[in-house]
């Protein structure tokens, strides 16, 4: 009787352990795995690829017909290194990816509702690889490019990739991860055709000199895109792609680059060493999402608000939010009328562009910055007290990093943490009158300066500076034309052997700090605004925090220095402007009204300068809002020319800065009229009472409104007849919560 049952019994367990053993191991070979977040789901199969990206509400593919992306690819030596398998370990919510070098990496994954997550735990044996690579995914979307922020858009869809941390960078490995400015051919609209000499996606170099910045805009017509990144890119073959990276910056290298390419002298290519920093791409992680294009900027918040990044707000909303958008105040001259100004308009923050370009100087930290008056002056700190009692940010107009000639970490003793661009050594003993010096090698030193244009030619030995214009090419390699104790420096002796390095100058002829120097400038300008109670900072020449050759990861590391250290200070929202916004300072930038005039927009023509084009595409394009730059108040407005530039900004989503002056405003006999007109458009934004149909209506460009406010949240628009008459007016209502 026991014998036979038994067997049953014996046959029970087997299959009882068949089914764990298929638990186990099924999910390790599954020939393919699903993860969905709440608008898309992907597919990957065992070789690691996405073979599908499919929205779950319109079961429409995303995922270019018979084509497929690598969830995660290796780059050694400037080429790719894709997965050959996959093994699904659905326990642990892992994917182990194994690669032809014999590497092995192990990623985490996560359905996080609104988007899924991926972290590389572990990457072994490394084999060289240098960076990792999220993607490219391909994806067939066509009509909107964002390349600041890696997410592609059409009508319906948007599909995006987002990093979540600060070795996570934009786009591909590259040059020292730095972006590169160029036009290219994109006309998704029917009604735009591109000649027939052309096709989607051609390339070509800005316009311009490579100095004059207004030059680079140089192509009027709508089919001309202005490229800004490389973190989404136009792929004609089968749509686009959207791309992350993370690089092991613990390794050295020397990079071969220009921001400007095409251009031959100016802006030509430089070779650069970039010095290591205590950076890896082991941790790097991505939030995948995609969603209807209406909900893009409210998934990337949630992702922003769970994973911890950046999140500056203003008035209780994000300063990414449309509702947060506001213009600014340019001011130049005398200070008299500006608080009362500002307070009639209801603008709230102001740069003060009478001030001049700020430096900054560790040791003269305030130069002759004062505030003016028609019959006095006094510190910023005191003017800043009757601004930030009402309410008002004011701030500066700062050259980010640019170390200039005067600054003490020049002259007369330089920073040992000035940028350089490359090492060689001195071949011979020299004494402080020396005039002739030998190196070991000639190390690109007859390159002249930076990859800016600037033909500075500046080594650092010691404590001395040293100016020369080339190097002989034939041994021995002889500096040619030096001056030694340079900048007011002093000449000194070296033994044979030590260390000469080139400094990387800026486009002013000043230098920058290399990383470790840049954390200390970014604690220095959180300094500056907390002692001068300002809380509002314009950083022009941005691209300093690309020099040091770490590309996003070093505006990253800036800016997060900047904000955390300004908050430690008491400064709970700081206000940025500057002169442009990538993937490392996106969080961060609370607008970028850059340009002005009739290059960006004409409010009384209502019609786009040629830079005001190609920044709106970009803009518009990475959920920014476009700008229409500085806009000064003439004193021959009238009040429907402030309307109208009032409108369109909304319409456009666009801010701006209204450039003030107390001359020219005061011959204007419509000033107090324009300045309620103003406040009642900027409350009305401020409430959220402009639908997007409504919005739509304001861009157009022969419409123009009239707008009244009946009480704290209900407005009238009219719309203004050719006549010159009203319409029948529309009631809006605040929407904000």
């Amino acid at each position: 009787m026991n014998k036979i049952l038994n067997q049953p019994t014996s046959l029970y367990h087997f299959w009882i352990v068949l089914a764990v053993l298929l638990f186990i191991y099924y999910p390790m070979t599954a020939q393919n795995r699903t993860l969905s977040s709440k608008y898309v789901a992907i597919r990957m199969n065992n070789s690691g690829y996405i073979t599908s990206i499919k929205s779950l509400a319109s079961q429409k593919e995303y995922c270019p017909v018979g084509d497929s992306s690598a969830l995660l690819s290796l780059y050694k030596d400037k080429k790719y290194i894709l997965p050959v398998s996959a093994k699904f370990k659905s326990a642990v919510n892992q994917i182990i990816l194994s690669y032809p070098n014999g590497s092995v990496a192990t990623v985490k994954t996560e359905q996080k509702g609104d988007y899924l997550r991926f972290k590389l735990l572990s990457l072994s044996p490394r084999n060289g690889v240098d960076n990792i690579v999220w993607g490219p995914y391909k994806t067939s979307i066509t009509k909107t490019i964002g390349e600041i922020i890696s997410v592609v858009r059409d009508d319906n869809f948007a599909i995006g990739i987002l990093a979540l941390d600060d070795i996570t960078t934009s786009g591909p490995p590259s040059e020292g991860d730095l972006l590169q400015s160029y036009y290219y051919i994109h006309s998704p609209d029917k009604s735009i055709p591109i000649p027939s000499n052309m096709h989607e996606g051609q390339s070509f170099r800005i316009g311009g000199d490579g100095i004059n910045d207004v030059a680079f805009y140089s192509h009027p017509e709508e089919y001309y895109r202005m490229n800004s990144g490389t973190g989404a890119s136009l792929e004609p073959a089968f749509g686009s792609s959207i791309t992350l990276h993370a690089r092991d910056r613990r390794i050295p290298q020397t990079i071969f680059f220009t921001l400007l390419p095409g251009f031959v002298g100016v802006n030509s290519p430089r070779h650069q060493y970039v010095d290591p920093v205590d950076a890896d791409y082991i941790g790097s992680a991505i939030a995948f999402y995609g969603c209807p294009d209406t909900l893009g900027l409210n998934v990337i918040e949630k992702v922003v608000l769970k994973e911890g990044l950046p999140h500056p707000t203003i008035e209780g909303k994000w300063i990414k939010d449309p509702a947060a958008y506001r213009p600014d105040i340019a001011w130049s001259g005398v200070h008299d009328s500006l608080i009362s100004y500002a307070k009639q308009t209801g603008l709230k923050a102001i740069q003060d562009e009478g001030l001049g370009e700020y430096y900054p100087n560790p040791a003269n930290r305030w130069g002759d910055k004062k505030i003016d008056f028609a019959n006095r002056t006094i510190p910023i700190s005191e003017y800043t007290k009757l601004t930030n009692k009402e309410g008002i940010a004011y701030g500066l107009h700062s050259l980010c990093e640019f170390i200039q000639p005067n600054s003490s970490d020049v002259t007369p003793v330089p920073n040992d943490s000035l940028c350089i661009l490359l090492r060689t050594q001195i071949t011979k003993n020299i004494l402080p009158r020396d005039t002739i010096i030998t190196v070991a090698d000639t190390s690109y030193l007859n390159e002249y300066g930076g990859w800016e244009g600037n033909q500075t030619n500046v080594l650092k030995i010691g404590k001395e500076l040293i100016s020369y214009e080339g190097v002989t090419t034939t041994k021995p390699y002889t500096l040619l034309k030096i001056k030694r104790g340079a900048y007011g420096t002093t000449a000194d002796s070296y033994l044979n052997g030590a260390t000469i390095a080139k400094l990387q100058p800026n486009c002013y002829r000043g230098f920058v700090p290399d990383m470790r120097l840049q954390d200390k400038y970014a604690e220095y300008y959180a300094r500056l605004l907390s002692e001068g109670g300002m809380k509002y900072i314009d950083f022009d020449g941005l691209e300093s925090c690309m020099y040091q050759g770490h590309g996003q990861y070093s505006f990253k590391k800036f800016f997060r220095k900047l904000f955390e250290t300004s908050k430690l200070r008491g400064i709970d929202y700081l206000r940025v402007m500057g002169s442009t916004i990538v993937e490392g300072n996106w969080h961060y930038m609370s607008v970028c009204n850059v340009g002005g005039g009739n290059n960006m927009f004409n409010p009384v023509t209502n019609q786009w300068g040629i830079e005001g084009k190609d920044i709106r595409y970009i803009f518009l394009s990475n959920y920014l809002p476009c700008t229409f730059g500085i806009i000064d108040l003439q004193s021959d407005w009238t009040v429907a020319v402030a309307e109208n530039l009032q409108a369109k900004s909304i319409g456009w989503g666009a801010t701006y800065m209204l450039g003030l002056n107390q001359k020219r405003v005061e011959k204007c006999n419509e000033k107090y009229a324009i300045f309620r007109a103003i406040k009642t458009w900027g409350d009305a934004r401020a409430a959220n009472v402009f639908t997007s149909k409504l919005k739509e209506k304001m861009k157009n460009q022969d419409n123009k409104f009239h707008l009244e406010q009946v009480d704290d949240k209900t407005w009238k628009l009219y719309p203004i007849m050719l006549s010159g008459e009203y319409g029948t007016p529309e009631i809006l209502k605040s929407n904000n919560k």
